[in-house]
């Protein structure tokens, strides 16, 4: 084996342990939803829908708070997915506890649809409250204590 084949045979190594490293790697990851259930045939539906998907461990499902869970090796939007083709209203569960958020009951934060102790996620940079300054001098100096005519106005 001489200078090319060794030369090969190391371009090969390194090529194969590069390939491998780029594989995704599947996670295990536990996604929530909220599913629109009003009796037992919706939930078997719905149970055996996200059972069916590869990677699925376990699916919980609470109907009085609307709640499912899936663990396993899955990602969020295929079980999304998954759970719409059902027919059922399915979205990513948008509850977050009340003591995580810093206003609960700000207008963003507050649902009357959400379950006990749990407000709706908001962001983490509200724009609840904005602050503009307006940088003209003439309206500045109208009212300023400098201006011997400032109240003229009134």
């Amino acid at each position: 084996m001489g200078l090319r084949g060794t030369l090969e045979y190391i371009s090969d190594m390194m090529s194969s342990s590069t390939h491998k490293s780029n594989r995704k790697k599947r996670l295990f990851h536990t996604v929530e939803l909220k599913v629109r259930m009003d009796c037992d045939g919706c939930e078997l539906k719905v149970k055996k829908a996200l059972s069916s998907l590869s990677g699925v461990k376990s699916v919980e499902i609470n109907r009085k708070q609307q709640k499912v869970t899936v663990t396993g090796y899955v990602e969020a939007n295929k079980v999304l997915k998954k759970a719409k083709s059902t027919g059922k209203k399915a979205e990513i569960w948008p509850y977050v506890p009340y003591n995580l958020v810093a206003q609960p009951y700000a207008a963003a934060a507050y649902d009357k649809k959400a379950p006990p102790g749990y407000v709706r996620r908001v962001d983490q940079n509200p724009t609840i409250g904005t602050v503009s300054r307006f940088e003209d001098n003439a309206y500045v100096t109208m009212f300023s204590d400098d201006n011997p005519n400032a109240c003229s106005v009134m």
